[in-house]
């Protein structure tokens, strides 16, 4: 089960790191639902499947979801006003 931890662990930072490295909004929206996910996963092997379940909703699904909302309501108005996407 340690190796499971370590390698869950091992996997958790990773993924924050790539959500911290990206440089596109939409690649790192992308990547914080692969660290949300990976953190349930995390969670779930910590036997907390309560917070596990949070995870999914909150960190894998909503926050990420609002995200991508934001983002195209940004560059919808942009491309209303005629300025190019950044």
């Amino acid at each position: 089960m340690s190796l499971l931890l370590a390698l869950l662990l091992l996997l958790a930072a990773a993924s924050g790191t790539g959500v911290v490295l990206m440089r596109e909004p939409r690649r790192q929206v992308f990547a914080l639902m692969i660290n949300g996910f990976v953190l349930t996963l995390l969670f779930l092997a910590l036997q907390a499947p309560d917070v596990a379940l949070s995870e999914l909703a909150v960190g894998t699904l909503a926050v990420p979801l609002l995200f991508l909302v934001a983002l195209s309501s940004v560059r919808t108005a942009q491309s209303k006003r005629g300025e190019p996407d950044a």
